[in-house]
């Protein structure tokens, strides 16, 4: 798999998307990555296609162990109090199976740099360094300030923002943040 460095959000996105799959984020719903195939269309919706499944190979039980425990990972690091924290925790995700960086064309034929995976790297590990190198490209350009927890008083996840204007406030603006303002609707209704 070959990672842009200059495309940071990618990375950041599937990261934050990983984290707030967990049970403990969506409380009303529960695991949002219950099985193997699940977790393919999480892969395919994000665009994501790893070198470690080759011809539209499915992932197995053991991908989903896998990623289970990467999504933890990944929320810790998200959760890092300090930049060093979160540097050194994204550092380890990207040596799981990172090489490079290393010089390849992109799809216009222009050079660009790239982190790319060993051979043998699992699903789990690409992720990581997909992950990893989006963190750590956000910290860099963006800074530490803009990682951070959900709004919603109902709602434990997180996120990167990564908008212009770093402003976000949910972690999945279209369910925490709509869910929110339709209760405040509610209540100034209720005191009409």
């Amino acid at each position: 798999m070959k990672i842009p460095f200059t495309d940071y959000a990618f990375g950041a996105s599937v990261g934050t998307d990983l984290v707030n799959t967990a049970p403990a984020v969506r409380r009303s719903t529960g695991e949002a990555l219950a099985d193997p195939a699940v977790l393919a269309r999480f892969l395919s919706e994000r665009d994501v296609h790893p070198d470690s499944l080759p011809g539209d190979r499915p992932p197995s039980g053991d991908d989903l162990d896998q990623v289970h425990a990467l999504r933890r990972e990944v929320r810790r690091v998200l959760e890092g109090p300090a930049e060093e924290h979160v540097v050194d925790g994204a550092n380890r995700l990207v040596a799981r199976a990172g090489t490079g960086p290393a010089l390849h064309r992109d799809a216009e034929g222009r050079w660009q740099w790239y982190v790319t995976t060993t051979r043998q790297a699992s699903l789990a590990d690409e992720l990581a360094v997909l992950i990893g190198t989006g963190i750590l490209g956000a910290l860099r350009s963006l800074s530490h300030d803009r990682f951070r927890h959900c709004a919603s008083p109902v709602c434990d996840g997180m996120f990167v923002d990564t908008s212009r204007a770093g402003r976000r406030r949910y972690c999945m603006p279209e369910i925490c943040g709509n869910r929110l303002n339709v209760a405040n609707h509610r209540a100034r209704r209720q005191r009409q």
